[in-house]
């Protein structure tokens, strides 16, 4: 199995081109850092360093790197079964003129056999979003061939990866946490599909996007923008703070409610999901900056996001929701100098109005009321 991992970054070495390299795949990473892509393809190997329970290092063999834009590149998509990415929600459709050049080599090069690219990301149906990029950089009378022999395969994505210093002083080791899940769309693939270990396949994919979405994804930017507002500086702490774990959990207690109702999930296996995603937040040796995860908080407060899609999913179905306006509110509150989409969100509270900038940004025009709630708890929160 030829493979390519687009993003050669904690996340792209330490799970998914981890997992294809355990399967033995023919790995090539491909990334537009060109130092990391000099160093991956001379050093041809990484550590892996899970932490937690069964803690251990895990040694990544016989890789090599490419850069994402160049003509290798392109001559290696023509010959691979499959594509992977982890590059970030706002990347891929940067990648796609590759992705496509890559594509139309192929088919000039008579290649026929199936091949599948699957968008490993932290959004809803990511690859299904960088399919349209792909066909729109390619000549309309190819679509169908791509149709015919190409599998864009949504996944959902969970593996915490922060960044963090290097152990042994090698900039391409990384540490992850001992949790992660990697699932398929089963019916979007093109032949067989993969032998891959640590990769589960399912017909129902979109009610495992939004667990995690709903879950993980929530109670994660909820305890970033509590924690910051309550002064801590990691994850761990924030989430040993009862006022903050007790917010955290209800919130995500209300957004499996929505779940549990969406898909028939156990109430009491969804409960145990929660609990252990709070033991994962806890984890002494993950040193994640609540800045880190709560960047973004524009993106993390928009319609189809973290936080106001399961909102959302209480109104559909009557089910409270006091919670997750804490959460929202939270967010809105969070300032970083280092984030421009932190900086664009001052501004637009600052020139616009709390009640206006709600409203844009969270997509919450038929709410009014639902909107004044979430005036009034930023407010109280910018009070204390």
């Amino acid at each position: 199995m030829k493979a390519i991992h687009f993003g050669a970054g904690n996340i792209g070495r330490g799970f998914i081109g981890k997992l294809l390299a355990d399967a033995q795949a023919e790995l090539t990473f491909a990334d537009v850092n060109q130092p990391l892509v000099d160093q991956l393809a001379h050093q041809q190997h990484y550590q892996v360093n899970v932490v937690g329970e069964n803690a251990r290092v895990e040694q990544v063999n016989r890789v090599s790197a490419i850069h994402s834009n160049s003509q290798d590149a392109i001559r290696q998509i023509a010959e691979a079964d499959i594509i992977t990415t982890a590059v970030g929600p706002q990347v891929l459709s940067k990648i796609a003129s590759t992705l496509a050049q890559g594509l139309i080599a192929r088919h000039q090069s008579g290649n026929q056999q199936p091949m599948n690219i699957i968008a490993c990301e932290n959004m809803v149906r990511g690859t299904s979003q960088l399919k349209q990029h792909v066909l729109l950089a390619m000549p309309t009378e190819l679509h169908g061939w791509v149709e015919e022999h190409v599998g864009f395969v949504d996944s959902a994505v969970d593996r915490i990866v922060p960044p963090g210093s290097a152990a042994n002083d090698d900039p391409l080791d990384v540490t992850v946490e001992t949790f992660s899940e990697w699932i398929v769309d089963s019916t979007q693939f093109k032949g067989q599909l993969p032998d891959i270990a640590g990769m589960e396949s399912t017909s129902n994919l979109m009610a495992y996007i939004e667990r995690k979405l709903f879950t993980l994804n929530t109670g994660h930017a909820i305890t970033a923008y509590l924690g910051q507002l309550a002064g801590h500086k990691t994850i761990r702490d924030a989430i040993l703070d009862p006022a903050i774990r007790d917010v955290v959990k209800g919130a995500m207690t209300e957004s499996g409610d929505v779940l549990i109702k969406r898909y028939g999930f156990d109430p009491v296996q969804h409960a145990a999901y929660i609990e252990k995603i709070l033991t994962r937040f806890e984890n002494p040796y993950l040193h994640d900056d609540v800045e880190r995860v709560g960047r973004q908080p524009l993106r993390k407060l928009s319609e189809g996001d973290r936080l106001i899609k399961p909102l959302r999913g209480t109104l559909e179905y009557g089910l409270p929701y006091s919670n997750l306006v804490m959460g929202i509110a939270a967010a809105l509150s969070y300032r970083s100098s280092n984030d421009p989409q932190a900086q664009e969100m001052v501004d637009r509270l600052r020139d616009n109005g709390v009640t206006h900038t709600v409203t844009q940004v969270c997509g919450l025009q038929d709410e009014p009321a639902l909107v004044a709630q979430i005036v009034n708890v930023y407010n109280a929160m910018q009070r204390k």
